[in-house]
């Protein structure tokens, strides 16, 4: 192998050993930071205030250690470009690199390289992990801690039935058991295509069997024009036009933070059906869960970028306390930016995409300058 063959790859194992150990670190200071700041305070409240025994507080504790995880991974990737490369620069590793004709952007290779990778990591982190362990907390604080039964049963429901941008069914059920998959005191309401209220139907249970709701012992009216009201028919047991599984209505009572992204995709799709009003919030979640995962990416080169310009041995503490800043500017208009589209007044695509760009363009004119 010929030196202009190897030279590169010495180069590619030198950042990247100097970046994993610090990418590493990162993960374990900000975990421990997140862990201090605000699980170790709840678990002590729930154990001196409410007497919650230590296996369910260490449980949750275990639950809640994934999401912060996930948080992590961007700040950690910040911080292990911007120390690798301040190291670097300081030590006259790069300037010695770039006099031998190495542009920035070659030096850069890996560290771009290894972000994508813990772009992705975090991403399917984020998307098979985390919605997971977020509903066993939930679920462990709602029912084992708060003894709270609402979410296994839902009263007074409304949905209704769109097509072609008309109001055709409106379902009404009294109550829900989603834990049982039965329904309690159900009255449906069907509308024709001039807008007008046509039948009525009422049962007092159904449930869900073979994959289809069922309900039982009901009764159909008709209404004409004149509004005058007539029994139709009467039946023991009817198939009821309704497409929602209980799966389904149950994810309508859970937090969007505890589903991954096809889920919360399916969800959007039957906001409407479940009256929900606030779709932009759910849109804007949805990409948030595809875009923030790419912070890492974004980071780590801008980190490597101002890194890379360091003339004077700043040490870690300086390091740190930079990602520091930047983390905060970056959550800031991130958080900045999601309101503006859960307010309906940004698209939620760029809401969710604005602030990756914002810094992504950053970063590169620092590597420009650094060149």
């Amino acid at each position: 192998m010929s030196r202009n063959n190897v030279f590169p790859l010495i180069l590619d194992k030198l950042i990247l050993n100097e970046i994993t150990k610090p990418f590493v670190g990162g993960i374990l200071i900000f975990t421990m930071i997140f862990i201090s700041a605000d699980l170790l305070f709840q678990a002590a409240r729930l154990m001196i205030q409410r007497g919650i025994s230590f296996w369910i507080v260490s449980r949750l504790f275990c639950y809640r250690i994934p999401e912060v995880i996930g948080l992590t991974l961007p700040m950690s990737a910040l911080l292990s470009a911007l120390l690798g490369f301040s190291k670097l620069s300081a030590n006259s590793e790069l300037i010695a690199v770039k006099s031998m004709g190495v542009p920035f952007r070659r030096i850069l290779r890996p560290v771009i390289i290894f972000s994508i990778i813990v772009s992705i990591v975090t991403l399917l982190w984020t998307e098979f992990v985390t919605p997971y362990t977020s509903l066993a907390a939930n679920n462990l604080m709602q029912y084992e801690i708060l003894k709270n039964q609402s979410k296994l049963v839902q009263d007074k429901m409304f949905l209704r039935e769109e097509r072609d941008g008309r109001l055709r069914r409106v379902f009404y059920v009294d109550r829900l058991s989603i834990k049982d998959a039965v329904l309690d005191g159900i009255v449906v309401q069907e509308f024709g295509d001039d807008g007008r209220l046509v039948r009525i139907s009422n049962a007092p249970s159904g449930l869900w069997q073979d994959g289809q709701w069922w309900i039982d012992n009901g009764q159909i009216f008709e209404i004409d024009r004149n509004g005058d009201v007539k029994l139709l028919l009467q039946f023991e047991r009817q198939k009821l036009a309704l497409s929602l599984s209980p799966e389904d209505l149950e994810r309508g009572t859970r937090d969007p933070m505890t589903m991954n992204a096809m889920e919360l995709r399916l969800y959007i799709k039957q906001a409407g059906m479940m009256d929900i009003a606030n779709v932009s919030a759910l849109l804007v979640a949805f990409h948030y869960k595809i875009s923030l995962p790419w912070a890492s990416f974004v980071l780590a080169v801008l980190g490597a970028a101002i890194g890379g310009r360091t003339r004077a041995r700043s040490g870690s503490g300086a390091s740190f306390g930079l990602s520091v800043v930047i983390v905060f500017a970056y959550y800031l208009l991130m958080s900045l930016c999601r309101a503006l589209g859960e307010s309906g007044n940004m698209m939620p695509f760029i809401s969710a995409w604005l602030p990756n760009v914002i810094f992504l363009l950053v970063g590169i004119y620092f590597v420009r300058k650094a060149n």
